[in-house]
């Protein structure tokens, strides 16, 4: 399926040099924000009360926030699990107040409101649990990226996989700049997002180092930056395609899915569009810088396909 034919390659290498240059001014941003000011963790990290509080009707979770809010909790995060009867509450901690005392005081607000709130068990986690989620995440990052370089360099060769890990980690420290820039929380929810960028940049990166694979077996007197060119409007129509329908789809759950999902949802939107520029832009001029030539990919004879002196021929979608 497709929307449009591009039948001449454009010229996207051209302003690589200055696209990449914007790249890494953004990204140095990113990191000094990230050191500066940090992320502003969630309670999954920080440590705190969680509260599971039973209705015997199905309970609106915006007003039970709002009533929370109201007590001085700026970052409290209510959801439903089980039924729409049961809700759970995860406060942050509180100098000078106990686990015992927030719960009271929540319980005690709640009731005010709505009468039949049940309180049926609290507890306390610690920073240490914190910690260890921290330690867990960053793990998680770690072996993503290394599975994506061990896969990359076997699919293709070695430049494409380098290329791509730093694209992927521009990606991912430029999300984390924009959550510490602006102080929105950083949860585990978002930490999910962030993994998911990963996977969904090296697609559409694979997807473009196999059209450069398939274009210097097929197009023999085309230069590296052609074919590079060539790739990256070849599949132009697939991209808009594939990354249009994800974003409608994760759009929908940032102005619908509330609270509980609205910085997930923020999370994959800056990754997507980062995704879409950085495999285009910095994997694609990285993997060129380095070099990556015919050799590296095409063993033995090459077949070609169609007129091989027309740099355009095979631009369509």
């Amino acid at each position: 399926m497709e929307f449009f034919r591009i039948h001449r390659t454009i010229p996207f290498m051209r302003h690589a040099l200055v696209l990449n240059a914007v790249s890494v001014v953004t990204f140095l941003l990113a990191v000094f924000f990230l050191f500066h000011r940090g992320l502003h963790l969630s309670v999954e990290f920080t440590g705190g009360t969680v509260m599971e509080v039973a209705y015997t009707q199905p309970v609106d979770i915006g007003k039970v926030r709002e009533t929370i809010s109201k007590l001085g909790y700026q970052d409290v995060l209510v959801q439903n699990y089980g039924t729409s009867r049961d809700v759970q509450i995860r406060l942050p901690v509180q100098k000078g107040q106990t686990s015992a005392q927030q719960s009271e005081q929540v319980m005690g607000a709640l009731k005010a409101v709505e009468p039949s709130a049940t309180l049926r068990g609290t507890e306390f986690v610690g920073p240490q649990v914190g910690e260890e989620l921290t330690t867990n995440g960053l793990k998680a990052l770690g072996m993503v990226v290394v599975g994506i370089m061990i896969y990359l360099a076997f699919r293709f060769e070695w430049k494409f996989a380098l290329a791509t890990v730093l694209a992927n980690l521009h990606d991912v420290v430029i999300i984390l700049g924009f959550f510490a820039f602006f102080q929105w929380e950083f949860s585990l929810a978002v930490l999910a997002a962030v993994l998911a960028v990963l996977g969904y940049s090296v697609n559409e990166s694979v997807v473009i180092f196999d059209r450069v694979r398939e274009n210097f077996r097929r197009y023999r007197k085309m230069s590296t930056r052609e074919v590079i060119d060539n790739a990256i409007t070849s599949t132009i129509s697939r991209t808009i395609i594939t990354h249009g329908s994800t974003q409608l789809v994760v759009l929908s759950m940032f102005f619908f899915g509330g609270p509980t999902l609205h910085y997930f949802a923020l999370a994959l939107t800056i990754g997507i569009l980062f995704g879409i520029y950085s495999s285009a832009f910095v994997a694609a001029a990285i993997a060129m810088w380095l070099g990556v030539k015919r050799e590296d990919l095409v063993k033995g004879p090459v077949k070609r396909e169609g007129d091989p002196d027309d740099p355009n021929a095979g631009a369509t979608v």
